[in-house]
């Protein structure tokens, strides 16, 4: 019997074998079901002990997603247009983006995301070290939905990923299906069905 499962018995009867690989199954049903629905997190960031951090915070608050990690700019695009590496990528629900990235910096892949009308409407949030005013001016200029500065202490920055997934994971209400709905093939820079120039 898959751990955790529990039975219902009724007076002093054993449940019958078959009664219980059924409920073993739609307990299985259900979590397969929760994992499915879990959201996706895009996480943009150049280094690995930030990326490790976010991952151990967000399993310390006991959040429930799909983390996706990209290490610069390019791939954080690549990923959101599906291309390259990322050819079966699935479109995030929410974007954790760095400013200080390689090869192409937040600030510019910020500025693309919102100026692309398939990609617009995912949460973007700053998630970064700078608390530098022309910053943020600069990336809710851009668009951006929310901008928070990475705290030094593991402590706070768990609470802040506990505070992330608590109001943009569970108490916003996201476009429906969002991790479902591929990126329009137009947007990922392919040409539509029946080829270009139709």
């Amino acid at each position: 019997m898959s751990r955790g499962a529990s039975i219902i018995q009724t007076r002093g009867k054993r449940p019958a074998a078959a009664s219980v690989r059924t409920h073993e199954k739609e307990c299985l049903q259900v979590t397969t079901d929760l994992v499915r629905r879990a959201p996706h997190i895009l996480l943009a960031e150049d280094n690995p002990a930030d990326m490790r951090l976010t991952l151990e915070a967000l399993k310390e608050a006991k959040v429930l997603c799909h983390l996706h990690w990209v290490k610069d700019g390019v791939e954080a695009l690549d990923y959101l247009h599906r291309r390259n590496a990322h050819a079966e990528s699935v479109r995030p629900d929410l974007i954790l983006l760095d400013l200080n990235l390689p090869r192409m910096d937040g600030r510019e892949v910020l500025a693309r995301i919102k100026a692309d009308l398939a990609l617009k409407t995912i949460p973007t949030v700053i998630l970064t070290t700078s608390e530098a005013e022309s910053d943020i001016v600069k990336s809710y200029e851009l668009q951006a939905n929310c901008y928070l500065s990475k705290p030094v202490q593991l402590e706070a920055f768990e609470s802040l990923v506990k505070s992330i997934n608590d109001f943009w994971l569970t108490k916003v209400k996201l476009p429906q299906q969002a991790s479902d709905r591929p990126v329009p093939a137009s947007a990922a820079g392919r040409p539509p069905a029946g080829g270009a120039g139709k």
